[in-house]
C-alpha cells in the first residue's frame, strides 16, 4: 500500500517534471485565471438566452433538458447544432459576450493566479489563453489586473465556429501554431473535463485546477492525473525552479 507520505512526494515530483518541461503555458481563462461570473450569474445569463429565444418563437430550438442548462455555452451549442452560421447564432453569440462584459468587472480573482502568472512570464515562459469565453472579455479581465502583457497577442478565445468550442482542440492548436511550440513543451492548465480533453486531442500535457471537492472529482473521474487545489502549489514549483 502507497503511504500519503509517498502519494504526496510522488505527486510533487509529477508537478516539478510538467512545469519543468513547459516552455509554453496554455491557461483557460474562466476557473483557473479567475471566477468570470462570481458577481453576474452564470446560471441566470443561460436563462435569459433561453428567454431571448422563446420570446422571438424559438423555443422549439432546445429540448426541455437544455432549456433547463445552468450553463450559457450549452445552450449557444445547441442552438448552434440546429442553426450553424445562422444570424441567430452570431446574434445569441454577441449577446453571450455582452453578458460576459458585464461579468468582467465583478470576477473574481483565482488565488495565487497573478503572481503565479507574473512569475511564469520572468522566468521566461510564454504564456496563453486558450478559452470558451470572448477573447474581448479576457482583454478586459487581464487589462484590468496588468497582465494583459504577460499573454497579448496570444488570445484565443471564442469565434463564430462554435463547434470550435472545447472540447476541439482547434484553439490550443491555434496557440501552439502562433507560438512555435511542440505540443510536447506545453502545458494546459484547466478546471474542466472538455479542458482536460482539448488538450489531449492536442496532445498537450495537463494540470488540472479544482477549486473545491466536487470539481476535483469531476476532473479525476475524467481521467486527469494531475490535480492542484490551490495555485500557491504551482507559484512555489515554478519558483523553486527558477
Amino acid at each position: 500500500m502507497t503511504s500519503a507520505t509517498s502519494q504526496t512526494r510522488d505527486d510533487t515530483e509529477r508537478l516539478r517534471a510538467l512545469i519543468a518541461d513547459a516552455r509554453v503555458v496554455l491557461w483557460d481563462f474562466d476557473g483557473p485565471i479567475c471566477r468570470l461570473f462570481a458577481g453576474h450569474s452564470a446560471e441566470g445569463v443561460a436563462s435569459d438566452l433561453v428567454e431571448w429565444l422563446e420570446g422571438r418563437g424559438l423555443r422549439g430550438l432546445l429540448t426541455e433538458r437544455e432549456r433547463q442548462s445552468l450553463d450559457p455555452h450549452a445552450v449557444l451549442r445547441a442552438v448552434d447544432r440546429r442553426q450553424r452560421g445562422s444570424d441567430l447564432v452570431a446574434e445569441l453569440e454577441e449577446r453571450l459576450t455582452k453578458e460576459e462584459l458585464k461579468a468582467a468587472p465583478l470576477a473574481m480573482p483565482t488565488a495565487y493566479a497573478d503572481p503565479l502568472i507574473r512569475t511564469w512570464t520572468a522566468v521566461g515562459s510564454r504564456l496563453a489563453i486558450t478559452t470558451n469565453n470572448s477573447p474581448r472579455v479576457v482583454r478586459e479581465y487581464l487589462t484590468s489586473r496588468g497582465l494583459l502583457a504577460c499573454f497579448a497577442p496570444h488570445i484565443y478565445g471564442r469565434t463564430q465556429d462554435l463547434h470550435h468550442l472545447k472540447p476541439h482542440p482547434h484553439c490550443l492548436n491555434r496557440a501552439l501554431h502562433a507560438l512555435g511550440a511542440a505540443p510536447s513543451a506545453a502545458l494546459m492548465i484547466g478546471d474542466t473535463p472538455s479542458d482536460l480533453e482539448a488538450a489531449r486531442k492536442a496532445g498537450v500535457p495537463f494540470l488540472g485546477y479544482a477549486r473545491n471537492k466536487a470539481k476535483e472529482t469531476e476532473l479525476r473521474d475524467a481521467g486527469a492525473t494531475d490535480v492542484v487545489d490551490s495555485l500557491e502549489t504551482v507559484l512555489k514549483a515554478v519558483r523553486r525552479q527558477a
